[in-house]
């Protein structure tokens, strides 16, 4: 399973013009007709970081490298996907493949986009949708069930993993998602995930596509999700991928000057990325020379040697030390120079775990 972000919802609910604005591409088709998206369209996409901008500031380099996540826009998912209605065997996957589900939902009324169920209630349309993945978790939980009874007949060991996974099925058959499972911090409980990859069971960032008319105020359906992902203790947005698609070819500064005219002080697209970006477990550390400033991508929690081998393999494997200055330190003494002059410059081991922002130099000896 890559560390990737699959976008997903009923279809006509604005999921490729979303992606397409992430993208600041026209790449992924965008129609008035259900299963326009087929085959899983991917990018990769800079995650927004104004840390950058301040480091360049000070470092003046030749050129800023951002961090980066994949979005892979699914097709529309209908009633019965689990059943390979609409192609969803196919379409179901592409989630198993992705790590977070960003579900778009949509929540604007516009006679002349079709809704697939005829009325817009975004309550029901998050409904249909999770269900099918539980439905389709049931399935493939099923068939493990079988080969798992037919192994504890001559293999001691794998009573547990079966017992548990007869507790789970029991689970997702009363129509609840794995997130709910009250057993996932067993040992049985990750190696079953781990070869099943239940749809059910991943992070969700819930995406509220509203009309032009309620980017900053929500109307009554985007209100209603963002109540939904507040009691799931999920991560929520609100954006109109209508009006985000529509900035994707103005510079910077205009659609700056753009959202600010709606006053909307940060763009739906960018908060998504962001989310997503923490939702994967992600965090930046920096390298700043005057040929470039760049993030660089690490799990949260890696060691010093590890962030080193995300620059070069090398570095990991012959790791001696790393020089390291937390970013507000750079940022409050102009520099690495001053900052070493002010004691903030800090020696770190093969122990060191990486923070967020740290302005790093390895060390090492291959």
């Amino acid at each position: 399973m890559g560390l990737s972000i699959g976008i997903v919802g009923l279809p006509n609910v604005g999921k490729s013009s979303t992606f397409n604005a992430l993208t600041r591409t026209a790449s992924a088709q965008s129609a008035n007709y259900p299963f326009c998206t087929i085959d899983p369209n991917k990018a990769l996409v800079n995650v927004p970081d104004a840390r950058l901008e301040a480091l360049a500031k000070i470092v003046k380099p030749e050129k800023i490298q951002y961090s980066s996540v994949e979005f892979i826009d699914i097709a529309g998912l209908i009633k019965g996907a689990s059943a390979g209605e609409g192609l969803g065997n196919q379409f179901l996957a592409h989630i198993r493949e992705c790590a977070v589900i960003l579900h778009v939902v949509r929540c604007f009324e516009d006679g002349n986009v079709v809704h697939v169920n005829s009325a817009i209630n975004p309550l029901a349309d998050i409904e249909t949708i999770e269900l099918e993945l539980i439905l389709a978790d049931v399935q493939n939980l099923q068939k493990r069930l079988e080969r798992l009874e037919k192994l504890a007949k001559s293999q001691k060991d794998a009573q547990p993993q079966l017992e548990l996974a007869r507790t789970l099925l029991a689970h997702l058959e009363e129509m609840q998602p794995v997130s709910t499972f009250a057993h996932k911090d067993h040992p049985c409980f990750e190696t079953l995930n781990h070869e099943l990859r239940f749809l059910s069971g991943k992070k969700v960032i819930y995406a509220a596509n509203v009309d032009e008319e309620h980017v900053c105020v929500l109307n009554a359906h985007a209100l209603s999700v963002q109540a939904l992902a507040k009691e799931r203790g999920a991560r929520f947005v609100s954006l109109c991928a209508k009006l985000e698609e529509e900035m994707v070819d103005m510079s910077p500064l205009e659609a700056k000057e753009f959202l600010e005219s709606l006053g909307v002080a940060q763009s739906g697209l960018e908060q998504i990325i962001q989310l997503g970006f923490q939702e994967l477990g992600l965090i930046s550390y920096f390298t700043a020379g005057v040929k470039e400033v760049r993030a660089w991508t690490i799990l949260k929690g890696s060691s010093a040697p590890v962030a080193a081998g995300v620059i070069h393999k090398d570095f990991e494997k012959g790791f001696i030390k790393a020089e390291t200055i937390s970013y507000e330190d750079f940022i409050t003494y102009g520099g690495e120079q001053n900052a070493r002059a002010k004691g903030a410059l800090r020696i770190e081991g093969k122990d060191y775990i990486v923070q967020d922002g740290d302005v790093m130099h390895f060390r090492f000896n291959v």
